[in-house]
């Protein structure tokens, strides 16, 4: 696990985190006197070692209070960048928010614009992108006409790093280039090294590992104008990170080991533990588990000694998944699990999902399958929680559009109320002065209003649209347009007689309903190499063949991540494997086409005919998707690319329901469940280019 927690990302995150800090630097000051020239050493201080320079913004605190309100504000600002380096981010939060309010209340465009983009790094650090590209592309609008370059280029190279986070490459690149045209021009090396280094890494993310390398080379000569190791460094851990990408391995170790002596020479704790961390995944990727424990338990004890939980918990990772692959299985366990205890505490679900995912690979190899089964269940919890936020706050969103849209129709009918009032008022007084006119008024009285009938009308017709629409997204999956899990469970609660029809009949009865749960093989592998778009277009091209295989009287729901659920109404029972042998090679058979590169995958099956009946008694349908669930996992465990049926139950079995509901394979050992198994056509993820 690399440091802040995404295997074969983190390179990409911890070079972030440094980055803008190596934004917020500039020149040292010639006379530490002055106020402003000091927070300018401050920055370069913060950016090598974040604990001396708290140290230095504690010594200047007195003299800034005294300052004028857009320089203190800059002050609070960088409190703010130096507490979420070394890990605070509760305290970092307020003081960007109280720098943010300072800088607003000043007027002053450049502190406004500084403010931003330290509660920008903040917030990113805490993973709530969203509102982090905002600040930045906000503040990026403000540094636009600023005549201070640091601040346009930083605001323009943050800028690029968050469009590349959406997705949106072109314009990132557009961004880069720019920002790296304009610290060419300005002939200061250290914007050069920063621009061409951000450059580098998203160049890298693109994969066009060439242009990384030889924009690198160009970086490592304008870094030879700079005295500064810790510069070197951060090039270094992009250099890692781009050898490593691009299958370059030796050069990546020594790339690393080379940050790590300059990061020694820069005196930079943090980037010390950093560093270690790194090497301790580089060396798990190797299998080389002896060098991968040394690693992960220095990097333990450094990030102990300057309090870094971040690192320390990383490391904790780290150094139970050497302990798993040495055999040493209880030890691995507890130095996972608290590890895991700090993403937990601190709010870090997505990458504590990550966390579960690798040490489910982890038990799996040691062969410790019932953990792995487990691991894997609390990492798919986890995922379901994650989709149904991002799912509430979509429609939390769509809501607000709505209400929003509403408030605009109902202001524009009291204008027009309003109008209708003043009409008839004028109405009235030439009723009084021509009395000749009157009937003529009244006619044109009757014309508005039927005019102001027929928008009435209009307006409730769009407004009923507009309901219609909402309901019909409500009951979508926006990115398959499948059915999503609440349209589902309002179905069958709205159709409890499927759960009873044939209870208590003969198990051999010719037709059945049946439920199938799929899930993509290895669909992190995809997001973390190609991106989440290429995810997202893996699960548009599987709900594509999965209303290309089964019929059109099937129910297919995205029922959460990348986990899929088909409910089928009337099949033959004797038909359910063969149902299951057409989605096994019916999905791997389909090329999705992201980008140049051509991808396709397997899925793992549990499936059941419905309603299940043990012992004459009709089973729930949420309990029959709990049982299909445990036959994923059971797949899941087994190999992948398979799928496992529930066919019945044993007439005299001992076993308990809820017996068999904990442990399906150890039921159907016993005999008390029936399952079928059915092999996919073997096949790894494929990727082409």
């Amino acid at each position: 696990m690399l440091a802040g927690l995404k295997r074969g990302s983190h390179h990409r995150r911890s070079i972030k985190l440094l980055f803008a800090l190596l934004c917020a630097s500039g020149t040292v000051a010639a006379d530490p006197g002055l106020l402003p020239q000091r927070l300018t050493e401050v920055q370069e201080t913060i950016r090598i070692n974040p604990q001396r320079g708290l140290t230095m913004l504690h010594e200047l605190a007195p003299k800034e209070k005294g300052a004028p309100a857009a320089e203190y504000a800059e002050f609070l600002s960088l409190s703010c960048i130096a507490h979420y380096r070394v890990g605070d981010n509760d305290r970092a939060m307020p003081l960007c928010e109280q720098a943010l309010a300072l800088a607003r209340q000043s007027g002053d465009q450049r502190a406004i614009a500084k403010a931003l983009l330290a509660k920008a790094y903040a917030l990113f650090a805490i993973n709530e992108m969203g509102q982090s590209h905002q600040l930045v592309w906000e503040a990026e609008k403000l540094a636009a006409s600023s005549p201070d370059l640091d601040l346009r280029l930083r605001a323009t190279i943050s800028s690029g790093e968050s469009y590349a986070e959406d997705g949106n490459f072109p314009t990132a690149l557009s961004k880069m280039q720019a920002a790296a045209t304009l610290a060419r021009q300005s002939g200061n090396p250290l914007y050069t090294v920063m621009a061409l280094n951000s450059l580098a890494y998203l160049y890298n993310q693109m994969r066009e590992h060439a242009k990384a390398f030889e924009t690198l080379d160009e970086a490592y000569r304008a870094a030879e104008q700079l005295d500064s190791p810790g510069r070197l460094a951060i090039l270094k851990t992009t250099d890692y990170g781009v050898a490593i990408d691009s299958g370059h391995v030796q050069r990546g170790l020594n790339a690393l080991q080379a940050a790590l002596e300059l990061s020694r020479r820069a005196n930079a704790d943090s980037m010390i533990a950093t560093t270690y961390v790194n090497l301790s995944d580089f060396y798990l990727k190797q299998r080389d588990y002896k060098n991968a424990l040394a690693s992960a338990q220095q990097a333990l004890e450094q990030s102990r000694r300057i309090k870094n939980e971040p690192t320390m918990a990383t490391a904790r990772v780290n150094i139970g998944q050497a302990y798993l692959a040495m055999g040493r299985l209880a030890e691995g366990k507890m130095s996972i699990e608290e590890g895991m205890a700090w993403y937990e505490k601190s709010g870090h679900m997505p990458d504590l999902q990550i966390v579960l995912t690798e040490y489910g690979d982890a038990l799996e190899r040691a062969g410790d399958l019932a953990g792995a089964v487990q691991a894997y269940h609390r990492e798919r919890t986890l995922s379901n929680e994650l989709f149904e936020k991002r799912r509430q706050k979509a429609m939390v969103e769509l809501q607000e559009k709505y209400e929003a849209d509403k408030r605009q129709r109902q202001i524009e009918l009291l204008r027009q109320e309003n109008q209708v009032k003043s009409t008839e008022i004028d109405n009235r007084r030439l009723q009084q002065r021509v009395w000749w006119l009157l009937a003529l008024v009244f006619a044109l009285s009757a014309v508005i209003v039927y005019f102001l009938y027929r928008k009435v009308r209009q307006a409730n017709a769009q407004l009923e649209e507009k309901n219609l629409e909402l309901k019909q997204q409500s009951a979508r999956d926006p990115l398959t347009a499948l059915y999503n899990r609440r349209h589902f469970q309002e179905f069958m609660r709205g159709h409890q007689e499927i759960a009873q029809r044939g209870a208590g009949k003969d198990a051999n009865e010719e037709m059945v309903s049946a439920l199938y749960l799929l899930d993509v093989d290895h669909f992190k592998h995809i997001n973390d190499t190609y991106g989440h778009g290429a995810g997202d277009a893996v699960l548009r091209e599987i709900s594509d063949a999965l209303r290309e295989i089964l019929r059109e009287t099937d129910m297919i729901v995205r029922w959460g991540g990348e986990e899929f659920l088909a409910f089928l109404p009337s099949v033959p029972r004797s038909s359910l494997d063969d149902v299951a042998r057409r989605l096994l090679s019916g999905i791997p058979a389909r090329s999705i086409d992201y980008q140049g590169t051509k991808l396709s995958v397997n899925v793992s099956i549990g499936f059941a005919p419905f309603p299940l009946a043990p012992g004459g008694k009709s089973m729930s349908w949420e309990r029959a998707v709990n049982l299909v669930d445990m036959a994923l996992y059971l797949a899941k465990g087994h190999g992948r690319n398979r799928a496992y049926g529930v066919q019945g139950f044993a007439g005299d079995t001992r076993m308990s329901m809820e017996e068999i509901e904990q442990d399906i394979e150890a039921a159907w050992r016993a005999g008390s469940v029936e399952l079928s198994v059915v092999q996919g056509n073997w096949q790894e993820l494929r990727a082409v280019s």
